[in-house]
C-alpha cells in the first residue's frame, strides 16, 4: 500500500471534506506539517480541520503575526504555528514550540513547516498543497513513523468511504 495519500480538491467545499476526514483520523500527540506556496490553502485547511474538531471557527486565523495560536475548545487541544516569519529554526524553540511538539496531548499544526523541518519529531504527518488551477489544489499526505502511518491509513479509509 502506498505511503502517500493524494487528494484533489476542486473547491473550498472539497478542501473542507478533506479536512473533516483528516480530523476524524487524528488524535492528540501528533504533529502535522503543512507546506505549500502562499495562497495554496494551508490556513483554509486548518480552519476546516479545527471546525471538524469542534473549535469555534471565529477563533481560527492565520498566526502569521503572532506565530502561535492555541485552541482548547475542541475535542483535542491544538497548537497552530506559522513559521513563515521566523528568521531561523532557533526562533521556533524560543516561542516555546517544544512544549507542544513533544506533548502526548496536543495536536500541532505547523504552517511553512519546511522552515523548521529539522526540529519536528521524526514521526509526523506532512501535507503538501500545490495549486493545480484557479480553484484546484493537490494535497499529498505522507507519514514519517508508526503513529503518523496509522493516521495516514485511517485517512485513506475515510476518503475512500466518502
Amino acid at each position: 500500500m502506498s505511503s502517500v495519500v493524494t487528494f484533489r480538491s476542486g473547491s473550498e467545499s472539497d478542501t473542507d471534506r478533506f479536512s473533516s476526514a483528516l480530523a476524524a483520523a487524528v488524535s492528540g500527540g501528533l504533529v502535522i506539517a503543512l507546506n505549500g506556496q502562499l495562497g495554496a490553502g494551508k490556513t483554509r485547511l486548518v480552519r476546516g480541520f479545527c471546525r471538524s474538531l469542534g473549535v469555534g471557527e471565529d477563533h481560527v486565523s492565520s498566526p502569521t503575526f503572532v506565530l502561535m495560536q492555541l485552541y482548547t475548545d475542541g475535542r483535542i487541544p491544538i497548537a497552530h504555528f506559522d513559521t513563515y516569519r521566523l528568521g531561523d529554526p532557533e526562533e521556533f524553540h524560543a516561542i516555546g514550540a517544544d512544549e507542544y511538539l513533544n506533548s502526548s496531548e496536543w495536536l500541532c499544526l505547523v504552517e511553512w513547516a519546511d522552515r523548521v523541518e529539522e526540529i519536528l519529531p521524526e514521526d509526523h504527518l506532512t501535507i503538501r498543497i500545490a495549486h493545480t488551477g484557479e480553484t484546484e489544489r493537490l494535497m499529498e499526505v505522507s507519514s514519517g513513523g508508526s503513529v503518523s502511518s496509522d493516521v495516514l491509513s485511517k485517512l485513506r479509509m475515510m476518503l475512500s468511504s466518502q
